[in-house]
């Protein structure tokens, strides 16, 4: 099957279907009779690609098993599955004694500084899962680099780089923009997820991925408060940006506050800028309208009806402040402005075999090193509560 002549022709419809609803959007307007035909037309053959596609994964599948089955020297080992069985049997052991000479020559395991330096794949997997579960992650401008990483600083706000016509024999005037740095340096953090014994002891529970998921999402959590509110002394957060405006009410927000905060950021930068919010504010927000009626909030139909919030996406963190009398209730910015580090390599698994014996549970600690830092200052602008 030509699954690349496929995935293009699927590629193409959802760009064409998007091309239709940016347009009905710049013209404000809704989509008229013929648009919505020609639109599900083109859903109606996305999804048969979609289907296509499936099935010829799991015919290729099948093929493959057989293939595997077949007992041929030299055969191609699954490392990913060899990393897979030796690390359940780490979790389920606390030890890292493989069964079988196979599985100890592909198997990079070995023990690190807090716990055992997982497989590459493992670590991968924890890795994108994290960013799935936390957008703002995945939105800062990420770095998966060992050592310290110094970057040079400059708030454009207060001092910019000028570009001027040069005339011969005369040299270019310096610019009075005054450089500073920060670095990247490795603060390690530490996950701990417990895990019913009756679970580890099911040979037919898929163990590895549970771990994975539980632990990831506590790693998440952790660097979403700390991409947004930051430690003294380690990570920094966005809502320690100097650009502040501040709101005349200690009990409410209003249409000018957020435009005057969007506003705060540089025209270039606001384009791929995007809002976060604590839930209770996002509730607050989505009651706001206009002078004719119309809800300030809009939803997104092009990215799985999500929300626009004065032309860019919002995101919903529990990590945010709540909308109370003197808090920090939200943030606008291009995330590309904050430098984050999380190194895969350094990402490692501790099993506590007896800690929670009590408890007839396994503790898990997935230990990670992190930082971040805010090196492009006027990409963030954050809106504050009066007292």
């Amino acid at each position: 099957m030509k699954f690349k002549k496929l995935i293009e022709k699927r590629n193409e419809l959802v760009e064409k279907m998007n091309e239709m609803v940016s347009k009905a959007d710049t013209e404000t307007r809704a989509l008229n009779e013929e648009e919505v035909k020609q639109f599900d037309a083109y859903n109606d053959e996305v999804k048969a690609i979609d289907s296509t596609l499936k099935l010829g994964l799991e015919e290729r599948s099948m093929w493959n098993v057989e293939e595997e089955n077949k007992e041929t020297p030299g055969a191609k080992v699954d490392t990913a599955e060899l990393e897979k069985r030796a690390f359940a049997a780490y979790i389920r052991t606390g030890a890292m004694d493989y069964n079988d000479a196979e599985t100890r020559a592909a198997v990079n395991f070995e023990k690190g500084t807090n716990g055992a330096v997982i497989p590459q794949t493992i670590a991968n997997k924890i890795i994108e899962t994290v960013k799935n579960i936390s957008p703002i992650l995945a939105l800062s401008d990420l770095y998966d680099v060992k050592g310290k990483l110094v970057f040079p600083v400059y708030n454009e706000t207060e001092s910019k780089i000028q570009c001027t016509y040069a005339d011969e024999f005369k040299a270019l005037t310096a610019s009075a923009a005054t450089f500073t740095s920060k670095a990247l340096e490795g603060y390690t953090a530490g996950a701990l997820a417990k895990v019913s014994k009756s679970l580890v002891n099911n040979s037919e529970f898929d163990i590895v991925n549970y771990v994975i998921t539980k632990v990831s999402e506590s790693i998440a959590e952790f660097l979403e408060k700390e991409l947004l509110n930051g430690t003294a002394g380690k990570m920094e957060g966005v809502l320690s940006s100097n650009n502040v405006i501040n709101a005349a009410s200690g009990v409410a927000i209003t249409a000018d506050d957020l435009i005057d905060t969007q506003l705060k950021v540089p025209q270039q930068l606001r384009a791929n800028g995007v809002w976060i919010v604590n839930p209770e504010t996002f509730k607050a927000i989505a009651k706001l309208k206009d002078k004719d009626g119309r809800y300030l909030l809009n939803a997104d139909i092009r990215n799985g009806y999500s929300y626009n919030l004065l032309g860019n996406p919002v995101y919903e963190s529990d990590a945010m402040p709540k909308l109370a009398a003197g808090n920090t209730v939200a943030v606008f910015g291009n995330f590309k402005g904050l430098a984050t580090k999380l190194v895969k390599d350094t990402v490692e698994i501790q099993v506590l075999q007896e800690r929670y014996a009590e408890e007839h549970a396994v503790g898990v600690i997935g230990w990670i090193e992190a930082d971040s830092k805010i090196i492009q200052p006027e990409s963030f602008s954050v809106l504050k509560v009066g007292a």
